[in-house]
């Protein structure tokens, strides 16, 4: 690159200015005097200022204040080679992102300290806990794990991009030191830098969810603390207590601008079964609960399930959170107004979208008659070559493409739990249309219960096998 000398002029004129460059000089000529020469030009002032640079020329006219137009020049005539250009402008870009990425920081921090405060309004089941980022927790030293964790379902998991970060670890928080891996299990590193793993036959099951958390990275993480875990059997885990944290979530993404406040625990009570292999012999719950509010609707429910394979849907499982309380000895959402009237009431309908759908709950076993089954109930009977009667109400009918009627009791097509088969030759058995005839009817179908891709279903061949059902209670 040939370096060549150029003279700038700044000539100023009341408010405006001129500015000119020109290449003066090659290498080897004499240097300008440099910017602190002056110079008076019949009613302008001109500052001559020298520059080692690139070769180039170019003239600016323009009606800008003199600060700009030296700054203007500065940047201009800087000479610097593009790569050096472009280095300088990823540098501000670099910049940017840090800055962007403390604001994110900060916007974080003050959501966190929202969900804080706004657990804390509600109020507490107790006095005595530690406060984590996005959930508060009351620690039960006795039985090695929480008494209760509270925690806010926000809006923002809508959004949330973080996934489970499976950081298991020691909550610090916790004065006495809080249950730990070896609780759970044993681990061997073997020769091939694997780990065999020795399990003591239950699940780490999260009490506030940490899917609840995919907003915040911070809140997730913390949420693998061994004090947010108690021991589940794991198809309570997996199926039946998820299937409730899911519900919850769904709850807040299908209704824009509510925030849950949900309270989550073991049922603790006297001479529960421990962990015998693990350091701290953590208690094994029986139950667990969990309570959740909706400010919004001024609407709340509770769920008390037991820890095991859950057969029935989470509605049977659904209370009031008085109930709860009762059950539990805790007090939730004390500082709330009209917290009798909301915790004494349960609308069903409310917080079980299927229900609304038309879908309705199982019979209650007790209300039926000797020998009668619910559509759950059924389940327990596939492939025994038992005959039984099962009671439910057809929510959902239809014909196939081969003319066999098909009929869903109590939950509809995809989540049918119980269906009735009736083949087309075995129609004419029927004095009138089964379809129309039983469609939204509680019906009662005697037979055996066959094992159709995973759903109890009876196959009626005579009309004598089913009719529409009257409750006892209902004569």
């Amino acid at each position: 690159m040939v370096a060549s000398k150029i003279k700038v002029f700044f000539a100023i004129k009341k408010d405006d200015f001129q500015a000119s460059a020109s290449l003066l000089e090659k290498p080897g000529e004499k240097a300008a005097r440099g910017p602190d020469f002056a110079t008076k030009k019949r009613n302008s002032v001109v500052w001559n200022t020298g520059w080692t640079g690139q070769s180039f020329n170019f003239a600016v006219m323009k009606k800008i204040p003199l600060s700009i137009a030296i700054l203007l020049c500065h940047v201009f005539l800087s000479g610097q080679p593009l790569e050096q250009q472009l280095g300088t402008k990823n540098q501000e870009i670099e910049a940017l992102q840090d800055r962007q990425t403390a604001i994110l920081t900060e916007v974080e921090d003050l959501k966190l300290q929202m969900i804080r405060r706004d657990l804390k309004r509600v109020g507490l089941p107790g006095d005595d806990y530690v406060e984590h980022s996005a959930m508060l927790l009351s620690y039960a030293e006795a039985y090695e794990q929480a008494r209760w964790v509270a925690h806010i379902i926000s809006p923002a998991i809508a959004e949330g991009t973080v996934f489970r970060t499976n950081d298991f670890r020691e909550d610090p928080l916790i004065p006495t030191g809080s249950a730990t891996e070896a609780d759970y299990f044993l681990k061997y590193l073997e020769p091939d830098s694997t780990y065999r793993y020795d399990g003591f036959g239950y699940d780490r099951g999260h009490l506030a969810p940490s899917a609840d958390f995919r907003w915040s990275a911070r809140a997730l993480s913390e949420s693998f603390y061994y004090s947010n875990m108690s021991p589940q059997v794991a198809a309570f885990n997996r199926e039946g207590w998820a299937s409730l944290e899911d519900l919850l979530r769904r709850y807040v993404i299908q209704h824009p601008g509510t925030q849950l406040y949900v309270v989550t625990g073991a049922v603790l009570e006297d001479n529960l079964p421990v962990i015998e292999r693990g350091i701290h012999h953590v208690a094994i719950p029986r139950q667990f609960f969990k309570v959740a509010l909706d400010l919004n609707t001024g609407q709340a429910i509770g769920f008390v399930l037991p820890n095991q394979a859950i057969r029935q849907s989470l509605a049977q499982y659904a209370m009031t959170v008085d109930e709860v309380e009762q059950l539990t000895g805790l007090d939730f959402f004390s500082l709330i107004d009209n917290q009798e009237a909301i915790e004494s009431r349960l609308d069903k309908m409310n917080w079980l979208p299927a229900l609304e759908e038309g879908d309705v709950e199982p019979i209650y076993p007790p209300d039926l008659p000797k020998d009668h089954f619910n559509t759950e109930q059924a389940r327990q009977y596939m492939g025994t070559n038992q005959t039984i009667t099962v009671v439910g109400k057809v929510v959902g009918s239809r014909y196939s493409r081969s003319g066999n009627l098909w009929l869903n009791l109590d939950k509809q097509y995809p989540n049918q739990i119980f269906s009735v088969y009736i083949k087309k030759d075995d129609l004419v058995n029927f004095d009138v249309d089964p379809k129309i005839a039983f469609d939204q009817q509680l019906i009662s179908v005697k037979g055996e219960v066959d094992d159709l891709s995973g759903i109890p279903t009876i196959n009626v061949e005579k009309s004598s096998r089913i009719a529409t059902f009257v409750l006892p209670s209902e004569n």
